[in-house]
């Protein structure tokens, strides 16, 4: 009963990923643009780009919880992209003038439980969450397995039914995906 919810979640986001046209709503868009400090984005020679205080202004500014992807610094332009669960936004900054464009898009609720049934830009604490859950699906299978050995009038139908399982996957994946 442990796994139960966590077993849920993966069975509906499994149909929600095979038929992703079916669920996917709209995705809402947002752009925004603003000015940042120009010694955090132009520094003098000798000191860096203030990566940090960068970040932390887009974030207080729009709410942005996602994790930074990638932040690049380059000749005339920096690039930070923040990316979580159905969630994503581009930050493009002028190193001249200090200003920036920042694309947002927030997929719904349906990419939110797709992204974290794939363990798309989650970070560890739910990658480990996906280990544990598949570790306990894992128990609670072989538990099941093991007990009918010790049914003895359920045995040998609960074999056939095994190994039938077993043949049709196997028979789909040799016709038809491979």
């Amino acid at each position: 009963m442990v796994s139960f919810s966590i077993l849920l979640f993966f069975a509906v986001t499994g149909i929600t990923l095979n038929h992703q046209s079916a669920f996917n709503g709209e995705p809402k868009a947002a752009r925004f643009t603003g000015t940042l400090d120009l010694a955090w984005v132009n520094p003098p020679p000798g000191r860096d780009v203030a990566r940090l205080e960068i970040v932390e202004a887009l974030r207080n500014a729009y709410g942005i919880k996602a994790a930074v992807k990638d932040f690049r610094v380059e000749e005339n332009e920096i690039t930070v992209t923040f990316k979580g669960p159905g969630y994503a936004a581009d930050g493009f900054i002028d190193r001249k003038k200090g200003t920036y464009d920042l694309t947002e898009s927030r997929l719904g609720l349906i990419a939110v439980i797709n992204d974290l049934h794939k363990g798309r830009d989650t970070g560890g604490a739910w990658a480990d969450i996906i280990d544990i859950s598949a570790g306990l699906m894992v128990l609670v299978s072989l538990t099941g397995l093991t007990l009918i050995f010790f049914l003895q009038k359920r045995l040998k139908p609960g074999l056939v039914a095994v190994a039938i399982g077993t043949a049709v996957c196997i028979a789909v994946y040799k016709i038809w995906v491979s």
